[in-house]
């Protein structure tokens, strides 16, 4: 009977190796398998293991195999994104043997590709590289080192500003976009919407989002994340102008985002895109909700649009108790 090494790690989890075909291949556990567990995970993990005529022999060739097998369960964002970061990358890079990358090979094109590039966007590059390495080469583990990334706080109009392009935008087929986006919807679920989401006691339900494909057409899939998905109640008046036109919005994308610009610049005030009024969604409901019960509402999965939210309130009030300290303070000596 076949009997497999169990091997724990300091981090306390535990390990099963194997050479399979010149390569050793490893399957890490939380908790100590038995021996059939074992057997039954590197039976798997060799299983899913591509054979040697399947194996890409270069990176370029890499790519076109990962875009190939995982083309359509990747998100069209994403997809778009790292077919863009594929296509600037060098050309050297790309025909370096699959077999033969380093970590060095990797850190010089990271290097270079941020040279020009934004940390987030050389991070995606990175994240690119390693998921394809990762397909095609398992166990190989790389530690590349990142340029620092910029501390942004994302702009949060105020509510005049917000009132003022509601003023403007009343009338139009851009009116309920806008307030939408006030309740906290991403532009893609906007676009996405049919009437047959709203119930008759205004919830909205929000399941699928409009995004661009590779194709450079429009598609509706599914949701950014699991926890996008989600019931809204919206307000009673803007669901009886949803009613009474017979759809949420009939127009271009980039209409919605256009028209704004053109409100702030009539009006002169800060120019900002329409997922800010998201921002001041947030802001606006944490004054009264927990963090938790906004996070649902925004379908956000992560807390650090709410952490940014509360860091622009904080600074807020820090200047205010700055400025009347400073105006008390000079009143006395006057």
């Amino acid at each position: 009977m076949i009997h497999m090494k169990i091997e724990k790690l300091p981090s306390g989890s535990y390990r099963i190796r194997k050479m399979y075909k010149g390569q050793m291949y490893t399957v890490v556990f939380d908790e100590k398998p038995t021996q059939k567990e074992a057997l039954q995970a590197m039976s798997e993990k060799l299983d899913s293991v591509p054979s040697a005529s399947a194996i890409p022999t270069t990176f370029q060739s890499a790519c076109d195999e990962f875009f190939r097998i995982k083309g359509n369960v990747l998100s069209p964002s994403t997809k778009n994104g790292y077919m863009s970061i594929f296509r600037n990358l060098s050309d050297e890079f790309k025909s370096l043997r699959l077999s033969d990358i380093k970590q060095t090979d990797i850190q010089k094109e990271i290097n270079d590709y941020s040279v020009s590039r934004s940390p987030k966007t050389t991070a995606n590059a990175n994240g690119f590289i390693l998921s394809v390495m990762e397909t095609f080469r398992p166990d190989a583990v790389f530690h590349i080192t990142l340029p620092q990334k910029e501390k942004k706080e994302p702009y949060i109009p105020t509510s005049g500003e917000v009132k003022l392009i509601l003023e403007k935008a009343t009338g139009t087929k851009y009116y309920i976009p806008l307030l939408l986006a006030c309740c906290g919807l991403r532009r893609s679920e906007i676009l996405a919407l049919e009437l047959s989401d709203l119930s008759d006691d205004n919830i909205l339900t929000i399941n699928k989002a409009m995004v661009v494909g590779s194709d450079k057409q429009w598609h509706i899939k599914s949701t950014k994340t699991t926890n996008s998905s989600r019931k809204i109640i919206i307000p009673e008046f803007v669901a009886d102008m949803i009613r009474a036109q017979g759809y949420i919005y009939k127009g271009s994308a980039n209409q919605i985002y256009e028209n704004l610009q053109k409100y702030q610049n009539e009006l002169g005030i800060q120019n900002f895109k329409l997922h800010a009024l998201r921002h001041y969604f947030a802001t606006m409901m944490s004054q009264t909700m927990s963090e938790e019960d906004v996070m649902k509402m925004g379908g956000w999965s992560t807390p650090h649009v709410m952490k940014a939210v509360y860091r622009h309130s904080t600074i807020d009030r820090d200047k205010e108790k700055q400025k009347n300290a400073m105006n008390g303070l000079f009143k006395n000596l006057s």
